[in-house]
């Protein structure tokens, strides 16, 4: 008895103590990505709204049609201030519907904002807006970058260079593609098989294209072999975010169907990755797409929940909590339920 009492409390996760909380209580926001700029934290989110369309199944409720900016002084201001609409559907000379989730890069007091939307055809692709200030408005191009594909932006400033990370499954289309091309017949590999990857590709100096064809991020597991398809509390889903804490690159994401958030970490922005744990247990709500951001040396995650909306997938509200690492550098682990 005593044997298994002691071998229970081994087995047990340990979670990091930190208390959430929200950030804006008037609308829904969810994918928060967060940046510094002039001393201010910036949040560029999706917008949730309500909507007529009732597909779930390849998210066609999350039917977002603008993006607002939000904004935080610091870290103890208890809400985060909104600034309004900073670029809309109807304003995108290419896109038909679904603005989801964002990202941002500011380059020569530029800032770039890379989105993701539908095509006239249905299939998503990602576009570039510009502003002169980080509150907006944006301008959209008329195109979308070329060869991009799939969803979720995030950019990544690595010494003078700037890395586009992107991809989803089921909705976000990435099991259309191989080899950076849409095939008709393709379709998610059997379990068996080494999971879809997170794309990388350097952008072009104007920041409004590809430098170079998308790359394949390899997410290893312990033995360094790819992780397979049927691994599904592991594998790569959707939500890629990456940052960089002493030295070593920290790849996190969605698992989108088992609901987690995790981590891998590497050697140089496009990999390989080794899995590393869980960084976020299953939220209330159908998944995690987050940010971590180091301000004034404490590291933050920023995330949503459906919590607020008695739990409706498509609304969702932006939430903060503070990040620690152990000795190891590895990501202290946090309850999603609290």
């Amino acid at each position: 008895m005593k044997k298994a009492f002691v071998l229970l409390l081994f087995t047990q996760t340990v979670f990091a103590q930190q208390n959430p909380r929200y950030l804006f209580s008037d609308l829904y926001f969810a994918d928060p990505s967060i940046h510094i700029f002039n001393n201010k934290i910036y949040i560029y989110p999706s917008h949730d709204i309500d909507t007529e369309v009732k597909d779930a199944t390849n998210g066609g409720h999350y039917n977002m049609k603008d993006y607002h900016v939000l904004s935080l002084d610091n870290m103890q201001q208890e809400k985060a201030k909104d600034h309004g609409i900073i670029l809309k559907l109807e304003d995108i000379p290419w896109a038909a519907k679904q603005l989801w989730a964002p990202d941002i890069a500011e380059k020569n007091k530029k800032y770039y904002f890379y989105f993701p939307a539908k095509d006239k055809q249905g299939d998503f692709k990602i576009g570039v807006a510009i502003s002169d200030k980080p509150e907006g408005p944006f301008k959209p191009e008329k195109n979308p970058i070329k060869g991009s594909y799939s969803i979720d932006p995030t950019v990544f400033k690595d010494k003078d260079q700037y890395f586009l990370y992107f991809g989803g499954l089921k909705g976000g289309q990435l099991q259309n593609y191989r080899n950076n091309k849409s095939l008709t017949e393709a379709k998610e590999p059997n379990k068996d098989e080494n999971a879809l990857s997170p794309k990388i590709a350097l952008l072009s100096k104007n920041m409004l294209e590809f430098a170079e064809e998308p790359k394949d991020i390899q997410i290893l597991d312990e033995n360094g072999q790819p992780l397979k398809a049927g691994d599904n509390s592991r594998r790569f889903f959707e939500g890629v975010w990456i940052h960089k804490h002493d030295n070593k690159y920290y790849l996190s994401y969605s698992t989108g169907d088992t609901h987690k958030l995790v981590y891998a970490i590497g050697y140089n922005p496009y990999g390989p990755f080794t899995y590393q744990g869980e960084i976020l247990t299953p939220v209330i709500g159908w998944t995690t797409h987050h940010s971590i951001v180091e301000i004034n040396n404490k590291w933050y995650l920023f995330y949503h929940d459906s919590k607020t909306s008695g739990g409706k997938n498509h609304l969702r509200s932006i939430k903060v909590r503070e990040l620690t690492y152990d000795d190891k550098g590895l990501i202290e682990a946090m309850n999603g339920q609290d």
